[in-house]
């Protein structure tokens, strides 16, 4: 079993920044692929940054040059450093986890207003 927390989302203005944590607890030998989502009211859960042990990264169009995903596998942590938000990128932001099967956070909420 794999227990995800994520932590660091808010409130901010349009031009802003955040920064999400995604804390791995639990029993594993090793995490594979990491991987930060996010869901808007009435739309679906959409990929928005995953990141492979060996720190190979991918990124969904509408984040790309504004959002950085980063793992520090000595503490089982992601992150994803958001800049430059916009008031699209409101969402709650949920992390997931790949060992032998995939886990999910519950999320952290995101608001930016215009």
């Amino acid at each position: 079993q794999v227990q995800l927390v994520e932590s660091g989302g808010g409130l901010v203005q349009a031009g802003g920044s955040l920064r999400l944590s995604c804390a791995a607890s639990g029993s594993f030998s090793v995490i594979n692929a990491m991987g930060w989502y996010r869901q808007a009211p009435g739309k679906q859960r959409e990929l928005v940054a995953t990141i492979n042990n060996y720190g190979g990264t991918a990124y969904a169009d509408a984040v790309k040059g504004r959002f950085t995903i980063s793992r520090d596998n000595t503490k089982n942590t992601a992150y994803l450093q958001m800049n430059s938000l916009k008031p699209e990128d409101t969402a709650v932001y949920y992390c997931n986890a790949h060992t032998l099967r995939i886990y999910w956070g519950r999320g952290t909420q995101v608001t930016v207003s215009s």
